[in-house]
């Protein structure tokens, strides 16, 4: 597991998106053999979204033979629903790339057979032969994707319950009224994220510390979904400065001396 410490959620943030922009470039895909890219909603992924799309259009990269899978949609919102994260992702990031649309799978939560769409969607994964770099987000209670605590390690895409924290949580986008928020969600599951052969997670802020702290420092559990990223051979944990409020003194140092020269603007990578 790496970590890397940046100052706040703007570097964090670039330094993200200038590492998934170099990882594409480095491989190169074509249309025969594109990269495979999973994607997360929600605030904490806006700023990398904001970048790549700066990126692109200074040419630095090109999203034309990139295949993208997102982690969950709310079940009951069809894509044209505003809250829905079909919508989310063609507002924020889709629509302002050169991306195809056929490349762009997202989960369907209008699905007659929900069951169906999720083995469906691990299915077409397993087609393009996994996912190549997967980006997310963390929890305040240290869930990844909608896998909340006590979800299983080796779960795959599956309909998921939400938590009232979680509904609390996602509020801020349903005019702050809890009972707008739906209770349930499709969602790529634990194994589905840990088997990428690459995963980068984003953690900022001060209401994070202590799940970031748990699925770093802690055992590894299904209490904390984070924690199972410590099992993965390359994952890697962008975290600002606020969120690094409860690691151990000597876990900060560590990470900070053994990253120090890996903070590179893009053009030296």
């Amino acid at each position: 597991m790496r970590i890397i410490i940046e100052e706040n959620y703007n570097d964090m943030s670039k330094w993200s998106a200038n590492y998934i922009a170099s990882t594409i470039k480095i491989a190169n895909p074509t249309e025969e053999k594109p990269f495979v890219i999973g994607l997360p909603t929600g605030s904490s992924p806006l700023g990398v979204y904001k970048e790549l799309i700066k990126l692109y259009k200074e040419g630095y990269v090109s999203f034309k033979n990139v295949v993208t899978f997102n982690m969950d949609e709310y079940v009951g919102l069809d894509e044209s629903n505003e809250q829905s994260y079909h919508y989310f992702m063609w507002t924020n990031f889709f629509n302002h790339i050169d991306i195809k649309k056929e490349n762009v799978n997202i989960l369907n939560g209008m699905a007659s057979d929900l069951e169906k769409e999720c083995s469906s969607y691990e299915s077409k994964i397993s087609s393009y032969g996994g996912i190549d770099l997967f980006l997310g987000g963390v929890g305040v209670d240290g869930h990844i994707a909608f896998n909340e605590p006590f979800s299983s390690l080796n779960s795959l895409t599956r309909i998921k319950t939400l938590t009232t924290d979680t509904k609390i949580v996602n509020s801020r986008f349903f005019e702050n009224d809890i009972n707008k928020v739906p209770s349930t969600a499709l969602t790529v599951g634990v194994k589905t994220i840990t088997s990428a052969k690459c995963v980068v997670l984003l953690v900022n802020g001060h209401n994070k510390a202590s799940a970031f702290a748990n699925g770093v420092e802690g055992g590894i559990s299904h209490s904390c979904t984070l924690s199972a990223l410590q099992l993965h051979s390359k994952s890697i944990i962008v975290v600002d400065e606020a969120a690094c409020g409860q690691l151990k003194v000597d876990t900060y140092r560590y990470f900070k001396d053994i990253e120090k020269d890996n903070i590179l603007p893009i053009s030296q990578l």
